[in-house]
C-alpha cells in the first residue's frame, strides 16, 4: 500500500521542475544542451547536501545498506536522467516549451511498463485505464500540424528519447532508494539525490573539461543565474525521490503528468506560446487520465 504523502511529494516536484526546465532553457543559449544539463546537476548538489543534513536531524534509527543493487540502480538512474535532460532541452529548443514538457511525458506508459517486468509493481486496472488514456492525450497534444511536421518531428524524436530515460531513471531511482533503507524512504530517498547528483556532475563535468571545455568554462562563469536552476532542480529531485520512494513508478509518473498544463501556461506566459484548441482538449483529456491513474 502506497504512503499518500507521494501525492503533496509529486506536486512539487512537478511544479519546480517546470521552474528549472524554464531557467535551463535560458543558460543553454549560453552554455548548450549538455551545459545546460551540467548545471542542473551540478548547482543542485549544494542545496541537496542541506536537504539530507537538515533530514537527518529529524531521522532516528536509519540504517543505510550501501549494497551492490543500490549502487547498480544509482548509476543506471543516474546516466538516463543525464541523457533524458539534454533530450529533453534539445526537444524543447527545437519544438517549444510546452510540447518539449509533454513529449517527455512518454516516460509514464514506459514508467508503467517497465515497473511491471523489471520490478513487478501492481497497479489497478482502473489505473492502467488511465495511463492509456494519459498517452492518448500526450500524442494528440505533441503532434505537429503539417507545415511544421518535418522540423517538428527531430524535436518529437528527442521528446520521445527523453520519455524513454526517463522511464528507465524512475524506476532505477525507486529501487535504489528501498535498496538503501526501505524503512526510513525519505530520509533514503533524499540521500539518493546527493549521491546521484554528485555522480552526474563529476561524470558529466569530467567529459566536458575533455571535450568541451570552453563549455565548462561558460557554465562555472555564470553560476550566479545558474543557482535558481539548481535550487528548483534540487527541489523537483528530491520530491521525485520521496515520491518514488512512497509509491510505484506509474502513478507517480501520471500525477506528474500536471507539468504539461504547467508548462503550457509558462510557455505562454515566458516564452509566447500559443495554445490552440486541439492543445486545450488533449490537456483535458490527460487530466482524466491522471485522475484515474491515481486510483491505486
Amino acid at each position: 500500500m502506497s504512503n499518500p504523502l507521494w501525492i503533496p511529494a509529486t506536486v512539487a516536484a512537478a511544479t519546480f521542475q517546470v521552474g528549472r526546465n524554464a531557467l535551463q532553457r535560458g543558460v543553454m543559449s549560453s552554455s548548450g544542451p549538455w551545459g545546460a544539463t551540467l548545471v542542473r546537476f551540478l548547482f543542485g548538489l549544494p542545496f541537496s547536501i542541506l536537504f539530507v543534513t537538515v533530514a537527518r536531524h529529524f531521522t532516528s534509527g536509519a540504517d543505510l545498506h550501501w549494497s551492490g543493487a543500490f549502487w547498480l540502480s544509482a548509476i543506471v538512474g543516474a546516466t538516463a536522467q543525464v541523457l533524458a535532460t539534454a533530450a529533453l532541452l534539445d526537444a524543447m529548443r527545437r519544438s517549444g516549451f510546452a510540447v518539449g514538457t509533454a513529449l517527455q511525458q512518454s516516460s509514464l506508459p514506459l514508467a508503467a511498463l517497465l515497473g511491471l517486468i523489471v520490478y513487478h509493481d501492481r497497479i489497478s486496472a482502473i489505473a492502467w485505464v488511465g495511463v492509456v488514456i494519459t498517452t492518448i492525450g500526450l500524442v494528440a497534444l505533441s503532434w505537429p500540424p503539417p507545415e511544421q511536421r518535418r522540423a517538428s518531428l527531430i524535436g518529437a524524436a528527442m521528446g520521445l528519447a527523453s520519455g524513454l530515460f526517463f522511464g528507465f531513471s524512475l524506476n532505477a531511482f525507486r529501487h535504489a532508494a528501498l535498496a538503501l533503507d526501505s524503512s526510513h524512504p525519505v530520509f533514503a530517498a533524499l540521500v539518493c539525490v546527493a549521491v546521484v547528483q554528485a555522480m552526474q556532475s563529476l561524470a558529466l563535468g569530467l567529459i566536458l573539461a575533455w571535450r568541451d571545455p570552453a563549455t565548462l568554462t561558460e557554465v562555472l562563469r555564470r553560476w550566479r543565474p545558474s543557482l535558481g536552476a539548481g535550487l528548483c532542480g534540487a527541489c523537483a529531485s528530491a520530491g521525485w525521490f520521496v515520491a518514488l520512494a512512497l509509491s510505484p513508478a506509474a502513478p507517480v509518473r501520471a500525477l506528474g503528468i500536471i507539468e504539461a498544463p504547467i508548462a503550457a501556461m509558462a510557455g505562454h506566459r515566458l516564452f509566447r506560446e500559443a495554445l490552440g484548441a486541439r492543445q486545450i482538449l488533449s490537456g483535458v483529456a490527460i487530466i482524466g487520465g491522471v485522475l484515474l491513474t491515481t486510483l491505486l
